[in-house]
């Protein structure tokens, strides 16, 4: 060590270049480091959801719960699968080891779930298998009220608007919306007019299902080109359902207003959500497995900027929940310890010592060694946490000591 340590003194602008050329590739390197609140301890896992509306919570798990788990047991590395049903939907975890290559524990399992839907009921829609998300998935809650537009009408817009322009940022997983009222239009027969106009529920049940449903119209031949037959009048609201012709009597066109009541309405909601003024719409933001959460954030907030100009009506409230605040104060205070340490370093060496070459030492091992710590971690892909944050900031008292020790 003492010649390793006269070495470095007798080439002392070499060690100052070759600092300053390690200070330029950490900054730089930290550019590109991954930052969240949380390390990643889930194991990988593969998730499966499968709406069956008009179900029962005992019914989803005898129909479909039961059916995909029969499928799914067998899959290859698996170590525990865990299920939940719930009325209209059914939920399947799939959990595997730690190291798992995530991309292939998905393909297999998405090919014993397409073994499987078919055996499902007609009520229920194709199992989906969601996104990857990290174990610490929601980086952001999103309130939407408006004082003017109805919760549907909210509801649209988030659906439609919001929802895609916050997907389309880089790591955002997924965007759920909670206290939705998806719009719809319900028809309600009347059983009387249906009896007296001779009409059964089954042909007003395909009337209004064929009203709604875009269908080819097929191809016109003519001598030198073949034109498509497209379908432009699609029903917008309840007045043009009420209009669609059911069949022709003697006194005219007996159409679906005539036999039930048609309104706007909204789908059963399943749960509620309440905002900073009251009810409105939350949009909870889930990051994938390895994004940083800084990035994805920032990412978000610069989508709901560039949409604030189209939401004249709508209050956005990003601040709700946000993991980047812990991560940007934890790095605040990891910069004042180290401040602050660097001010005990300065005192004591000058003070004691009387020599501002040693001070100066000392005061540029403390962020070397904390650089050199942020790169190697960077260097390995790992995350850099609130917990690994904390490990600085405890180190630092040891590196204080050892700047002054050793320059003593």
């Amino acid at each position: 060590m003492r010649s390793f340590v006269a070495l470095c003194l007798r080439q002392r602008w070499a060690v100052v270049g070759l600092a300053l050329l390690f200070v330029a590739l950490a900054v730089r390197m930290l550019g590109e480091a991954r930052f969240d609140a949380f390390p990643e301890f889930a194991p990988p896992r593969v998730e499966i959801q499968t709406e069956a509306p008009g179900l029962s919570s005992a019914e989803v798990e005898a129909l479909v719960t039961m059916p995909l788990e029969a499928s799914l047991a067998g899959t290859p590395g698996i170590t525990a699968l865990r299920s939940k049903s719930v009325l209209g939907l059914s939920s399947i975890l799939l959990l595997f080891p730690s190291g798992t290559d995530l991309l292939k524990a998905r393909a297999l399992v998405q090919e014993r779930v397409t073994r499987a839907a078919p055996s499902l009921p007609m009520v229920a829609r194709a199992p989906v298998l969601l996104s990857p998300l990290s174990s610490t998935s929601r980086i952001l809650k999103i309130g939407m009220w408006s004082a003017s537009l109805s919760q549907t009408e909210l509801s649209d817009l988030a659906r439609w608007k919001v929802r895609p322009a916050l997907m389309s940022v880089p790591g955002v997983a997924n965007v759920a919306v909670w206290g939705e009222r998806r719009r719809r239009l319900e028809v309600r027969a009347d059983p009387d007019r249906l009896v007296a106009n001779g009409i059964d529920l089954s042909r007003l049940v395909a009337a209004a299902r064929d009203a709604l449903s875009p269908r080819p119209g097929g191809l016109v031949d003519l001598p030198t080109t073949r034109l498509p037959v497209v379908q432009t009048a699609m029903i917008r609201d309840a007045s043009e359902l009420r209009a669609v012709p059911l069949a022709t009597l003697r006194r005219g066109a007996l159409t679906i207003g005539d036999v039930a009541e048609v309104e706007e309405s909204y789908a059963t909601p399943i749960g509620d959500a309440l905002v900073t003024k009251g009810r409105g719409v939350l949009l909870i933001v889930e990051k994938q497995p390895g994004a940083s959460t800084l990035d994805v954030t920032a990412g978000v907030d610069a989508a709901i900027e560039r949409l604030r100009p189209g939401l004249a009506d709508v209050e956005i409230d990003p601040t709700i929940f946000r993991p980047a605040g812990f991560i940007r104060r934890a790095l605040d205070n990891l910069g004042h310890a180290m401040g602050i340490g660097c001010a005990f370093v300065i005192a004591v060496l000058f003070v004691f010592l009387w020599n501002a070459r040693t001070a100066l030492i000392s005061v540029l091992a403390i962020p070397l060694s904390l650089l050199s710590a942020a790169f190697v971690l960077t260097a390995l892909g790992w995350t850099i946490d609130t917990m690994v944050i904390a490990g600085l900031v405890i180190a630092l008292g040891e590196v204080v000591d050892d700047a002054i020790i050793d320059v003593e």
